[in-house]
């Protein structure tokens, strides 16, 4: 076993695991962080993406021995401020986006980061940007996703 520290949607964690253990894994049977879902397991569907310093990853595809002890983990846990949504969580359910639900949280997480990037380089997000997110929805709600994203990304 190995112990690895890193921050946790704000918060210092220790865990004692293998290298080889993909962080998905860590988050939901190690930590309880139940938000990233377990879709694919080889970075393919992205129902699990998080941020690590700030950017989209997803941790099915990434082995716990690759983070550094300040790296910074993000889930959907950890988006809102206490009790009030963020921006793009609230575009989710002003524009009624959730059907399963399943891939939400990878969803809202992508186009976060999709935003923040955007606004990092000086891109708007159109229809071309929202084509860089490449996270599956089963129930095929990509239209109301496109519209949410666009949403959130006027009140961030």
């Amino acid at each position: 076993m190995s112990t690895h520290t890193f921050t946790l949607n704000g918060e210092k964690v220790t865990v004692d695991v293998e290298d080889d253990v993909r962080l998905l894994w860590v988050l939901r049977d190690v930590l309880g962080v139940t938000g990233p879902k377990y879709g694919c397991g080889i970075n393919v569907c992205k129902a699990c993406t998080s941020h690590v310093n700030g950017k989209a990853f997803n941790p099915c595809a990434t082995p716990i021995g690759t983070l550094e002890e300040g790296d910074e983990i993000t889930t959907i846990e950890g988006l809102a401020d206490g009790d009030t949504l963020h921006p793009m969580q609230q575009a989710w359910v002003d524009n009624d986006v959730a059907q399963c639900g399943y891939c939400q949280p990878g969803q809202i997480m992508a186009a976060v980061a999709l935003v923040r990037r955007a606004e990092a380089e000086g891109f708007s997000i159109d229809d071309e940007a929202l084509d860089e997110i490449r996270n599956i929805c089963r129930c095929g709600t990509y239209n109301r996703i496109r519209e949410a994203i666009k949403a959130g990304a006027d009140n961030m």
